[in-house]
């Protein structure tokens, strides 16, 4: 079983909307960071938004006020809300999770590094 597993990914005109899912098969053990990253050709990964599992959460710079990141416990399951998608937010969209550091989830955010656990992405591609 796949630790961690995204969904929600597909093709939208720019001005549209998607929501992206990141499941865990796992419980994780004390305070952790769930994180989601892009990665575009040729571009190096960058962090979009992360959680701690007392649900607080940072937005990168680029995605703020567009993007939405959530989670349901109960589910174990971490969301991004994507609205009014621009053609640069195409990528592969990945989620990730870490130990929370002592400093919050926004310690070190948006570098992807200190993340150990990793999903395998989902496209999401914005063109008219």
């Amino acid at each position: 079983q796949v630790p961690l597993m995204e969904s929600g990914g597909g093709s939208v005109q720019p001005g549209g909307s998607l929501r992206l899912s990141c499941v865990r098969s796992e419980i994780i053990a004390g305070p952790y960071c769930t994180g989601w990253f892009r990665q575009a050709p040729g571009k190096e990964r960058e962090g979009v938004a992360a959680i701690d599992n007392r649900g607080n959460m940072i937005h990168g710079e680029s995605v703020k006020g567009r993007f939405t990141i959530s989670q349901d416990n109960a589910k174990n399951t971490v969301y991004l809300q994507m609205n009014n998608l621009k053609p640069e937010d195409t990528a592969t969209y990945y989620c990730a999770t870490r130990p929370r550091p002592a400093g919050g989830c926004w310690y070190d955010f948006p570098h992807p590094g200190p993340y150990n656990l990793w999903g395998q992405g989902t496209q999401v591609n914005v063109s008219a």
